[in-house]
């Protein structure tokens, strides 16, 4: 048991190690000139981006300060940033079976993996929950959402928990290109997995639950597909659980809130490559709330009425729009929660609402 819990943990921290050298490898490519620095005008990735790697705040980078990027794993700069090594604490019941760290799409260049559970007594063809982990787009790993899929595949569900790509590795639509990916892999390998594709439905909190409201309303914009594999398949969903997640990005800054979110440096700003109000139109591009429309899945959306993160307001506002577009969809305020929710009764309803959309349960 020992030597399995090194090799897990040493394979992360080569993992870890082979995306900072990566990132090192990237940069240097923005090298135009070919003299061994890379200037503001020279790089490609967000500014934001630039000005963390710019530790003399000089306005180039020079050699060392990129070598530095390649010995400092996640070096804070948002790649893969704060990925935890997998959950070995995680107890399953002896009834379900992990597998873990599938391939299921590229990002880019990198590997785009997966964790799936499911019950070691299948019946039929399984409806399928996926997970999208939270973290701000910047940090957060699939190893951190199996737990709250345990309960529904107790009840015969497939639960899987994916990864995506952070901000600081690439930005919008990557999120939701990887997103789609998953969904498509899915259907591509339904008959090996066992799985009804008929019946996926998505759950996501926070920065997770802004994916998953995208996955719900964007799921015909073909621009979002990506290039990650299994193209001809369809992403769309058939069940959205929105779990305090923004939805219109542009005007989460109008709100009250502990985050600065139109400053440049913001969550929200990194993953756009840029200032909220110095960029609206990819503010609203990244937004759930702009694709609203009558062919949505049923939408649960639960937020905390204290949430000091992410304004209450953007699940009143993607409700309303969802309501006055036809779609089914219900919103339940969590009274005197704030961002995250510390009892099991969100989770328990979660599972109400995925057993009504995908096994017809009332």
């Amino acid at each position: 048991m020992h030597r399995i819990v090194l090799f897990i943990i040493t394979a992360a921290a080569l993992v870890s190690a082979q995306s900072a050298k990566l990132l090192a490898d990237r940069v240097r490519m923005d090298d135009a000139n070919k003299d061994g620095t890379v200037t503001k005008a020279e790089f490609k990735g967000p500014p934001q981006m630039f000005q963390k790697f710019d530790k003399n705040s000089d306005g180039v980078l020079d050699a060392g300060e990129i070598a530095a990027l390649a010995s400092t794993p996640f070096g804070g700069t948002g790649t893969n940033k704060n990925r935890p090594a997998p959950d070995i604490s995680l107890k399953l019941p002896d009834s379900i079976t992990q597998v873990s760290g599938v391939v299921y799409g590229k990002g880019g260049t990198s590997d785009l993996l997966l964790d799936y559970i499911q019950p070691k007594k299948k019946e039929g063809r399984l409806p399928v929950v996926v997970f999208v982990h939270g973290g701000g787009w910047q940090s957060g790993s699939r190893m951190q959402s199996l737990r709250q899929l345990v309960p529904l595949v107790e009840d015969g569900y497939f639960g899987v928990s994916i990864d995506y790509r952070l901000s600081g590795e690439a930005i919008f639509p990557a999120q939701i290109e990887d997103c789609k990916c998953a969904i498509r892999y899915l259907r591509a390998n339904a008959e090996t997995l066992g799985i009804d594709t008929n019946r996926i439905g998505v759950w996501g909190s926070s920065a997770g639950g802004h994916l998953v409201a995208l996955l719900g309303t964007a799921g015909d914009k073909k621009e979002f597909e990506g290039s990650g594999g299994w193209q001809g398949h369809s992403s769309r969903v058939a069940a959205v659980c929105d779990w305090f997640g923004p939805s219109d990005l542009f005007t989460m800054g109008d709100f009250p809130s502990k985050l600065k979110h139109n400053a440049p440096d913001s969550p929200e700003s990194m993953l756009i490559g840029g200032a909220l109000k110095e960029n609206k139109d990819k503010a609203q591009n990244a937004s759930p709330l702009t694709y609203v429309s009558a062919d949505d899945p049923p939408f649960l959306i639960m937020h905390g009425d204290k949430d000091e993160i992410v304004p209450y307001n953007q699940s009143e506002i993607l409700f309303a729009a969802l309501k006055k577009a036809g779609v089914d969809v219900t919103f339940i305020p969590v009274p005197g929660e704030g961002h995250g929710f510390r009892s099991q009764e969100p989770a328990a309803t979660a599972k109400k609402f995925f057993d009504r959309v995908l096994k017809g349960k009332k």
